[in-house]
């Protein structure tokens, strides 16, 4: 089944569906992203898929035709401290509830990746990226956004490699953190080995 007739059968039961999805749970640096959108079903979008499986060229191409063809989206974008104090599901799921409620509509199913959200009319998908074209189409903002995001932070902090990590934990980045430390408002805390690193600093400081 496409991901464009996974939707349209279930559009036989509702009005609209809000697709939503994140990008950025397992980066050791950078914002958490969470997207909600609503697409227009009359004329869908050829090559729509999970973002981690097109190229970027290929995302920043859907992004803007995705903008032209949806009804109504919405992004929230939470900060490193957010993440830090409530755990990286509580975050996630926090950010996602907020998007279905303010796109919730009348007749609307809100799906969901991975993530059982507390609203009757929520259907979690587990890999709803590369099921459900809602989803997919949020997960393509969602990717555009935060890697536009980590390219601007790349500017700021040429040393790690940013525009290229974009905030996971590769090879270079984790060179990086060893070479110059953790950035304060970038990187996550309670995620290793940024946590080791900042305990140890706690311990030269006692």
């Amino acid at each position: 089944m496409s991901l464009v007739n996974h939707d349209v059968e279930l559009l036989e039961k509702y009005q609209y569906l809000v697709g939503i999805d994140e990008v950025g749970r397992g980066c050791l640096a950078g914002p958490l992203v969470v997207c909600g959108v609503i697409m227009k079903y009359d004329c869908v979008i050829d090559d729509i898929n999970d973002s981690k499986k097109l190229s970027e060229k290929k995302r920043n191409l859907l992004y803007d035709m995705i903008l032209d063809n949806c009804l109504e989206y919405h992004i929230i974008e939470v900060d490193v401290e957010t993440i830090d104090k409530e755990n990286i599901y509580q975050a996630t799921k926090k950010a996602m509830q907020q998007i279905a409620e303010k796109l919730n509509k009348n007749q609307s199913l809100i799906l969901s990746d991975a993530m059982p959200l507390e609203l009757q009319n929520n259907l979690s998908i587990i890999k709803g990226d590369a099921k459900s074209y809602s989803i997919a189409c949020a997960s393509i903002l969602a990717k555009v956004y935060r890697d536009r995001k980590m390219i601007e932070l790349a500017k700021q902090y040429p040393n790690y490699d940013f525009e290229n990590n974009k905030g996971y934990g590769t090879k270079k980045h984790l060179q990086a953190l060893d070479n110059y430390g953790y950035l304060e408002d970038v990187h996550r805390k309670t995620y290793e080995p940024i946590k080791s690193m900042c305990n140890k600093q706690l311990e030269l400081n006692l």
